[in-house]
């Protein structure tokens, strides 16, 4: 089939490992323009990775070539350039968080409806070889029935002040869950079901931030911090099993952890930000196997939910990154936040129909 011709907005840090997959991993998928706020971005990438045309992004939309738009902006910008593209008559493929309210959410999914129109949203880690083989396992009663799971995401922020917009990482959006959760939340709910009540709560240690780094340009310079940077949720899912999970950005490095617990074993998920990794199961007599992926991507794939997208449009079938699951997964996040404030918990609508355990093979 012709490929799903590709408009990418927002041309930042994350574009690279994207624009490197559309144009070389995914045959049906190619990248026609590059679109940036700042102009210079736009022109360095495409000159980077062969992409034919630099623009403004008001050029890309218009541009009647593109099919859809990869939107890699800012969280905040997420859901005007969501909606301006729908407006223009494109597909659309965004980076998490879906939005920040359900109303923003819910605006893109019915301009979507009203047009015809595809909406995509990541994570797509889901969708590579550990978590598939990950969820194959917990199919086959590999550690029998499922009752519970604990997630861990311990980083540190931008606090060297190397980053150029390091100030971003204190705000909304940025905080750690919008901006790392998603990835354990939808694993979650692609190997445990559909969430249907949440409590949480969140915190933070500071108000301000001082890059104390000397090698910083920003050293000496004080932001505010304005979003909660240490959260902890409980999530209780419609099958019946209980999750934990605790994010935060107080730390120092990154330390990931997934695990399921069953009646008969312990699954030891790979970290949910990524397409492969290690898998392990503890048995009842104390054994532990490791286990490969037994089929997918396992290579960092960022794209695969978007050449999903643009097989399911061309073959009529849903895809499996989609709105429905990440408005599942945005209403799990705000539930959380709603839930610290007013001190109870928080039911979770049961979700529109998506494809929660559909395989991905890269044959």
């Amino acid at each position: 089939m012709t490929p799903m011709r590709v408009g990418v907005i927002g041309c930042g840090m994350i574009s690279a490992i994207y624009l490197e997959n559309c144009t070389r991993m995914f045959d049906n998928l190619t990248v026609i323009a590059c679109a940036d706020l700042v102009p210079e971005l736009a022109h360095q990438r495409a000159a980077e990775f062969g992409v034919p045309l630099a623009c403004s992004v008001e050029e890309l939309l218009q541009n009647p070539d593109v099919d859809v738009v990869l939107n890699l902006t800012p969280p905040g910008m997420h859901t005007e350039t969501n909606l301006r593209a729908l407006a223009a008559g494109k597909h659309v493929y965004a980076e998490k968080p879906f939005a920040l309210t359900m109303a923003e959410a819910e605006r893109v999914l019915a301009a979507a409806q009203e047009r015809g129109l595809r909406v995509g949203i990541a994570p797509d880690t889901f969708l590579g070889g550990g978590l598939q083989t990950s969820r194959d396992l917990l199919a086959a009663g590999a550690i029998g029935t499922p009752y519970a799971a604990n997630g861990l995401i311990l980083m540190g922020n931008a606090f060297d002040g190397m980053h150029p917009r390091f100030e971003t990482y204190f705000t909304l959006g940025w905080d750690p869950l919008f901006d790392m959760a998603p990835y354990y939340l939808t694993a979650l709910v692609q190997l445990l079901g559909p969430v249907r009540r949440v409590s949480g709560t969140t915190a933070r240690l500071r108000d301000m931030i001082t890059v104390t780094n000397p090698q910083s340009p920003r050293y000496g310079d004080s932001v505010p911090v304005t979003a909660p940077q240490n959260t902890a949720a409980t999530l209780e899912f419609a099958g019946g099993a209980i999750a934990s999970l605790q994010a935060a950005k107080e730390s120092f490095g990154y330390t990931p952890r997934l695990e399921i617990y069953g009646t008969e074993g312990i699954l030891f998920a790979p970290d949910p930000n990524t397409f492969g990794g290690p898998i392990r199961i503890k048995r009842a007599d104390g054994t532990l196997d490791e286990i490969a992926p037994s089929h997918g991507y396992t290579d960092n794939s960022r794209g695969l939910g978007l050449s999903d997208m643009a097989d399911a449009i061309r073959t009529g079938r849903p895809h499996r990154a989609s709105g429905d699951l990440a408005r599942h997964v945005l209403e799990i996040t705000l539930g959380v936040f709603e839930s610290a404030k007013a001190g109870m918990h928080v039911t979770i609508g049961m979700p529109a129909a998506f494809q929660l355990y559909s395989r991905v093979q890269n044959d």
